[in-house]
């Protein structure tokens, strides 16, 4: 038997972007469900975080993930199993109210897991699926997980020393020790995918901010007699970054650009060499002319190379990563994840208005 496995699909995120539910939907079109056709498989874990939006929904978004994913899975009698993840929550404390249990109602092969584990078994093997852990639900949680016997742990989990994006690693949270048990644990929660021991952290599906740029996306496929892990990579990135240099650039060269994976894609270009500011400007305009939906010019006139140019980089960051990193610079006995989440929240209402 094989199940499919996936986290951190935050349906609805960069403030319901059209761009990036048009990304979302390419690739469960595209990727998730053909491969889930071709090898019939009718199991999908989700591990959390399946909206981005704590408190409130996009009636958009809401209509437009039903009908490329969840009336999927309906469609083809797919049996889903979902924990709830901390966007999924509306307080902090609990995760009586949430979004999974309330705007999903409607799907009868559905199983949303929202405050204590649950065990389940899957072919050969035995696992067990843990909600996001809250005040009140932590007891009954960290004591089972303690004392089960499956053979896999799955769950949207804060472990000590994973690294929650590029260069921030988790100070706070489980430790590994905790898990020391199971064969295997699959995590949802941390964007970055990163393995050490036993432990998986299976990352995103697909990109969000330029902190994904280049790292690897997809989901995974779980084959439960030999318990062996399947990456299934997303090929479809929205983030590029493009060196220019129109030291030999002719007018014809900007003519001939290829630009087949542009349009909707956000997009860095470095700046090498600007010795003739007409061609430059014909070279923006043609990223944009290609449906570019955002493009941030970076001056390399230092010739710093790559290492140099992720510095001046830093400085194009989307504004979550930038309040991201400065909190994590802070000296601070304060705990930086909620301070973060905090920080987003607002930012996500900010949006709004």
């Amino acid at each position: 038997m094989k199940v499919a496995i996936i986290t951190d699909m935050h349906l609805g995120v960069r403030g319901d972007s059209k761009v990036f539910l048009d990304h979302q939907e390419k690739f469960f079109n595209e990727v998730f469900f053909p491969h889930l056709d071709e090898h019939n498989i009718k199991t999908v874990l989700d591990l959390g975080d399946t909206f981005d939006r704590r408190k409130y929904i996009n009636y958009v978004t809401l209509d437009r993930a039903k009908k490329f994913f969840f009336d999927e899975l309906q469609k083809r009698d797919i049996e889903y199993h979902a924990v709830v993840g901390n966007h999924s929550v509306y307080y902090t404390n609990t995760n009586e109210v949430n979004s999974m249990n309330l705007l999903l109602q409607e799907y009868t092969n559905f199983n949303i897991y929202r405050d204590e584990p649950v065990e389940l078994t899957f072919g050969s093997t035995n696992v067990i699926m843990v909600p996001w852990i809250t005040k009140t639900n932590s007891e009954v949680c960290l004591d089972a997980i303690r004392k089960s016997n499956a053979h896999i742990c799955m769950g949207h989990f804060d472990i000590i020393g994973f690294e929650m994006l590029k260069g921030a690693i988790c100070d706070h949270g489980l430790t590994k020790e905790l898990f020391g048990s199971y064969e295997q644990v699959y995590s949802g929660h941390f964007h970055h995918p990163s393995e050490y021991g036993n432990i998986n952290y299976l990352g995103a599906p697909y990109e969000m901010t330029w902190s994904d740029y280049q790292g690897k996306r997809g989901f995974r496929i779980l084959d439960t007699e030999t318990r062996e892990l399947e990456w299934i990579l997303n090929p479809f990135c929205i983030y590029h970054k493009i060196d220019y240099d129109d030291a030999d650039m002719t007018i014809e060269d900007i003519a001939h650009l290829d630009l087949t994976n542009i349009k909707d894609s956000y997009i860095k270009v470095i700046v090498k060499n600007r010795s003739n500011p007409y061609i430059y400007d014909l070279f923006l305009n043609k990223l944009t002319d290609a449906g570019a939906s955002d493009v941030k010019s970076i001056e390399d006139s230092l010739n710093l190379g790559d290492a140099g140019v992720e510095d001046i980089l830093d400085e194009t960051k989307d504004t979550k990563d930038i309040l991201h990193d400065y909190i994590e610079s802070i000296d601070t006995k304060s705990n930086k994840q909620k301070i973060k989440e905090l920080i987003d929240e607002l930012y996500l209402e900010a949006q709004s208005i």
